[in-house]
């Protein structure tokens, strides 16, 4: 006797418009668990800068910060820990991608042009590494920014590799899901080109509000020009290796300099 095979589930494609209205509603969770609710996050901490006693160039924010001074093995376990957490919401975008019938690679997140990719990556942080550092300065001077110190972290065997790590979680964080993820959603939704870049950029500058004016500005800038860049390549790993790059010289070049040159 023949036994009945279990009915398979249809696949149910929604109509356009209920469509983009879900993809809206997964762009405002995806965002309000990572770097748009860093965005409120930084808003506050500018707005508590602003109403303090100091000016903001008399006041210093810390990235990299230790989580355990004087005992380096559990500082070690908490820097891993925030590593491995900012990278979640990459893990949810990949997901959310795979129900959709794609992956990380309809980004250009993969290795499939990885010198091609360096290359373009280098020759990019090359120019917005440098321009950056001069808006620092000059908002700096200008009494707009706080005093940014990139690490805190202390001197110990694993600064460095910590150090490194941290600017590839911010890397890839950062470009998945602001440049990649976002620019895919909002085109689905049918926003104008226009509109997409505007949104990007103003999502980037709003989670380093906490820097001050410089830094809002600064990476709003950035990000108008890592869309443009997106748009013509296709693919975010030119990015996410030009990320990573600008805040590896800035974190590890800091945390190498700071001893010997006193204006840092």
């Amino acid at each position: 006797m023949t036994m009945a095979q279990p009915a398979q589930p249809e696949t149910v494609l929604l109509p356009g418009d209920r469509r983009r209205r879900l993809y809206g509603a997964e762009l405002l969770i995806v965002l309000g668990l990572s770097l748009g609710a860093s965005g409120v996050y930084a808003l506050i901490s500018f707005v508590d800068s602003l109403t303090t006693a100091k000016a903001l160039s008399e006041q210093t924010v810390s990235l990299n910060a230790s989580a355990a001074p004087g005992r380096p093995w559990l500082d070690l376990a908490y820097q891993l820990y925030y590593v491995a957490k900012g990278l979640m919401p990459v893990a949810l975008v990949g997901y959310l991608l795979v129900r959709e019938g794609t992956a990380l690679r309809v980004l250009g997140f993969d290795l499939r042009d990885k010198l091609r990719d360096l290359g373009r990556g280098t020759a990019v942080a090359a120019v917005i590494g440098g321009s950056g550092l001069a808006l620092y300065f000059g908002s700096k001077a200008a009494g707009f920014n706080l005093h940014v110190a990139p690490s805190g972290l202390p001197d110990v065997w694993w600064r460095i590799p910590v150090l490194v790590l941290s600017a590839c979680q911010n890397a890839v964080l950062e470009e998945v899901v602001v440049l990649g993820y976002l620019v895919r959603r909002l085109d689905q939704r049918g926003w104008t080109a226009a509109a997409v870049l505007v949104t990007s950029a103003v999502v980037r500058g709003s989670y380093h509000l906490y820097q001050g004016v410089g830094g809002l500005v600064g990476n709003m800038v950035m990000g108008a020009v890592f869309v443009l860049l997106y748009r013509r390549w296709g693919r975010v790993m030119p990015l996410v290796a030009a990320h990573a790059l600008i805040d590896t010289v800035a974190f590890v070049g800091y945390a190498l300099l700071k001893p010997h040159v006193g204006w840092l």
